[in-house]
């Protein structure tokens, strides 16, 4: 099993494929084993490494999550980046993980070639959260297969400990998970997201936001599909995903060269 130290936890790990190296990361309560085909889409032309956040999937247990957990997540990407033995990375990251993906550009800019953000608003507000959350406690078995298989026998802890940690954000950075430094990020940018997505508010207003306030951005919304794009409408987010990274490496071997 592929893993590396971090801070003094254990991070697991899922690669595919050879190529410039490409970053998945999961949402909250996925983990990498739930992005075994976009492992196999992408590692056809990317060494593409999915990451299991500190708390999830086979990484190490720890309880509380923080409210700063995202924060965190960046801090490991950025890890892993150096681990692999690559100095930067292309990043894909789908609800939660988009905010990593961002958090990762915004701190580590030296890290990031270029970034897909899927599926996530600049402000999630106390409503969304909660509904959320009063989602998760449906235990549908639909839900329960996919975190089973995501987090294995102890799920319900991993569910729980992060429904936790989003009600404390919430309240304490008022859902503002940016804190007002979206136009810091200096790497290409692409936002994805579906107008219909239930658990984002306002997403066409919030994604049209953040796009002006990240200065190399470009953004794709489509009306069908839900949460996340990635996973309810494949076939379009793979088109224009391809389209961005094609795009993003020519203008980097033209700058390279």
């Amino acid at each position: 099993m592929p893993t590396f130290i971090h801070d003094d936890h254990q991070l697991f790990y899922r690669e595919e494929g050879s190529g410039p190296l490409l970053l998945l990361l999961p949402g909250n309560t996925a983990s990498s084993a739930n992005v075994i085909g976009e492992l196999a889409y992408f590692g056809q032309r990317f060494h593409t490494v999915a990451l299991d956040f500190w708390g999830t999937g086979q990484s190490a247990r720890l309880e509380p999550w923080p409210e700063n957990w995202w924060e965190v997540g960046a801090r490991d990407a950025a890890a892993l980046i150096e681990h692999l033995g690559e100095e930067r990375a292309f990043v894909i990251g789908t609800s939660g993980g988009a905010i990593v993906a961002l958090l990762l550009a915004l701190h580590y800019p030296e890290r990031v070639g270029g970034v897909i953000a899927d599926s996530t608003v600049e402000r999630l507000t106390k409503a969304s959260i909660k509904t959320a959350v009063d989602g998760r406690a449906e235990r549908t078995p639909e839900q329960i297969a996919f975190w089973s298989a995501a987090h294995g026998d102890d799920w319900e802890a991993v569910v729980e400990a992060d429904s936790d940690m989003l009600l404390r954000f919430v309240k304490k950075m008022r859902g503002d998970w940016a804190q007002g430094r979206l136009s810091e990020i200096a790497c290409p940018v692409l936002l994805t997201a579906s107008l219909e997505d239930p658990l984002l508010p306002r997403v066409g207003k919030q994604i049209m936001s953040m796009s002006k306030q990240i200065p190399n951005s470009r953004a794709f919304l489509t009306g069908g599909g839900g949460h996340p794009l990635m996973w309810s409408r494949p076939e379009d987010f793979r088109r224009v995903a391809d389209y961005f990274l094609m795009r993003v490496q020519e203008v980097a071997q033209a700058q390279a060269g």
